[in-house]
């Protein structure tokens, strides 16, 4: 199951110490120019959505919407998220992959 592997490959990446999520620990990473792939829940409010990818533009990151906000945080072990960072190239670019081939 495809989805299986994006599940996979955030909880590899957060045990690795490289995903950010929650509201304080995003924008950090935005402001420290760490973010490298924003994942946004499809059940994220409204306003969320626009702040995050606002932030992401700004940055010029990749911004994909994938998930609810319970398996998104549950694939992090976490509860629920409405957006998580990757702060990893390598880890970006494999959730990229895996997205483009989910769709």
């Amino acid at each position: 199951m495809k989805d299986e592997k994006i599940v996979n490959l955030l909880s590899m990446a957060q045990r690795a110490g490289r995903v950010a999520s929650g509201d304080t620990a995003v924008r950090e990473a935005f402001e420290k120019k760490k973010a490298r792939f924003l994942l946004l829940a499809k059940d994220a409010a409204d306003e969320t959505k626009k702040l995050y990818t606002g932030l992401a533009e700004k940055a010029g990151i990749p911004v994909c919407e994938a998930m609810y906000k319970e398996s998104l945080g549950s694939a992090i072990g976490k509860e629920q998220r409405a957006a998580a960072v990757l702060l990893d190239q390598g880890f970006s670019d494999a959730l990229k992959k895996r997205l483009e081939s989910n769709q």
